[in-house]
């Protein structure tokens, strides 16, 4: 494939749900769909567009910021209502398959991400729950601002994180937190998530930003043939792993237990129900 030279500053297109820029050998992407940047259909074609658009480009780029726009956060996680409703309205063997697709796409989308031969870099303000805390595990690098907070509440759904999550956030921590995570539903603030080694840096409200562009200018000094070959040599693709995940996720989800409590969920009339 003939590589085309990227232009030296570029900007993706900008929907209600994602937006991405290029200067200086680093792609920003933005999350930018309320309430939370939850991840349902749009969500998921918007990241498969920006991973396409960039793949012709990615020897003329040296790193990745992922960050959100929202104040409620990084992501909330999956989009439940989204969820809820296709289930309902097709509780039949198609729906399931259309269940499985999902998941097989947000797993390939999830797997591109990782394993980009780039410094990925993820900021994280907020909520970054469920779904999201995965699509943050993807980043080589996290950087959480103080009001940051992770959790896995997939549980009280009747399912196991579905996107990746586990075997993603094995490489980085101890199996007693990934259990208590996992086992309590309670979410781990920014201080206790440095201490654990699951972020690099905690940094004050609306920082993160800048803390990132500083250290991906940093990695840019260093030899790119080398940032690449290290990335691979330190942060492998758990595969078998991850299909387990995926199957255990699928079977979960045919129980009734998923439908009644994504009812309980789309019904309350709590202003964020997805908090722990």
């Amino acid at each position: 494939m003939t590589l085309r030279a990227a232009a030296p500053e570029s900007t993706g297109p900008k929907d209600d749900v994602l937006g991405w820029t290029f200067q200086d050998g680093v792609y920003e992407l933005t999350l930018d769909q309320p309430p939370c940047n939850e991840i349902g259909s749009r969500m998921l074609d918007a990241l498969e567009g920006f991973l396409d658009s960039i793949e012709p480009e990615l020897e003329n780029a040296h790193a990745l910021i992922i960050r959100s726009a929202l104040k409620t956060g990084f992501c909330a996680g999956a989009h439940l209502r989204e969820l809820y409703a296709g289930l309902k309205a097709a509780e039949t063997a198609s729906g399931r398959r259309q269940l499985v697709e999902f998941i097989d796409r947000i797993h390939a989308v999830m797997d591109r991400i990782d394993m980009l031969p780039l410094i990925t870099v993820g900021v994280i303000n907020g909520i970054c729950f469920g779904g999201g805390f995965e699509l943050a595990l993807t980043c080589d690098v996290l950087i959480a601002e103080k009001n940051a907070r992770f959790a896995f509440p997939e549980l009280r759904l009747g399912i196991v994180p579905g996107f990746g999550g586990i075997p993603r956030l094995k490489r980085d921590v101890g199996n007693a937190l990934i259990r208590d995570l996992l086992f309590s539903g309670r979410s781990l603030n920014a201080k206790k998530a440095q201490a654990a080694g699951l972020v690099s840096q905690m940094v004050p409200n609306g920082e993160g930003v800048k803390a990132a562009r500083a250290l991906v200018r940093q990695a840019e000094r260093f030899d790119a043939t080398a940032r690449v070959a290290a990335k691979k040599f330190i942060k492998p693709l758990p595969r078998a792993e991850l299909h387990e995940e995926k199957t255990l996720f699928l079977e979960l989800a045919k129980r009734p237990a998923l439908m009644e409590a994504l009812k309980r969920f789309v019904e309350s009339d709590d202003i964020r129900p997805y908090l722990p």
